[in-house]
């Protein structure tokens, strides 16, 4: 007897955002359709029958925000039955982390709103949601300890603080400083400029900016980035 299946496939995109000393935020867009109408969730949908999975999380992700990736990296598939009241979904989840200023959001199709929220300031989430944007939390803190991180999310020159701030935001945890400092010079992807940051009261800073090849080169080949905590 053969087996009787009916399951659908679905897409869920986590898109974090983050600007030069603010902290790491999460879009979301508000349902305007039963179940859960009104409630905040991860963009996403249904795949179409004649799309791939790629195509189906960008299709999403523009129609219900406005917002335009090139790439996302494939998180997790989640396929536990009851996840969704209305059917047997399994959900292919993707992430990214980009700009949020580089982009105008704007909430279409069945999303009533579209909004960033800070990741410590967030709303209660739709089906599993909360569990899928865990996941991509743990997912991305892991990733600085093989893959740089900060070539498209900081100014193209900026003071080392930047990229201190960047990585604490991810990590929620305070790094040692000086550690940090030894080790990601050590691995000859920042170059330091004749320039000076003048911002705000502080003493000032030497700005840095990446080296453009070394950089690309770990971004391949991955590196081992053991963080120290205070």
């Amino acid at each position: 007897m053969g087996s009787i299946q009916d399951i659908k496939v679905a897409v869920d995109a986590v898109v974090f955002g983050y600007s030069s000393k603010n902290i790491l935020s999460v879009l979301l867009i508000k349902r305007g359709v039963d179940p859960f109408k009104n409630t905040w969730a991860l963009p996403g949908g249904l795949v179409l029958d004649d799309e791939s999975l790629e195509t189906a999380v960008q299709r999403e992700l523009k129609e219900e925000t406005g917002v335009t990736i090139d790439y996302l990296e494939q998180l997790y598939t989640y396929g536990k039955p009851g996840r969704d009241p209305r059917n047997r979904v399994v959900s292919v989840s993707y992430f990214a982390l980009v700009k949020p200023h580089h982009f105008k959001i704007q909430a279409n199709t069945d999303a009533a709103e579209a909004q960033w929220f800070p990741v410590n300031q967030l709303p209660e989430l739709a089906f599993d949601h909360n569990v899928i944007l865990e996941t991509a939390k743990q997912r991305l803190k892991a990733k600085l300890t093989y893959q740089p991180i900060g070539f498209d999310l900081l100014e193209k020159e900026f003071p080392f603080s930047d990229l201190e701030h960047l990585y604490t935001s991810i990590l929620e945890k305070n790094i040692d400083r000086r550690n940090f400092r030894k080790k990601i010079l050590s691995f000859d992807i920042l170059e330091e400029t004749n320039k000076i940051s003048q911002k705000g009261s502080g003493r000032p800073a030497k700005l840095f900016k990446f080296n453009t090849k070394k950089y690309n080169s770990l971004l391949k080949e991955g590196f081992h980035f053991e963080i120290k905590f205070v």
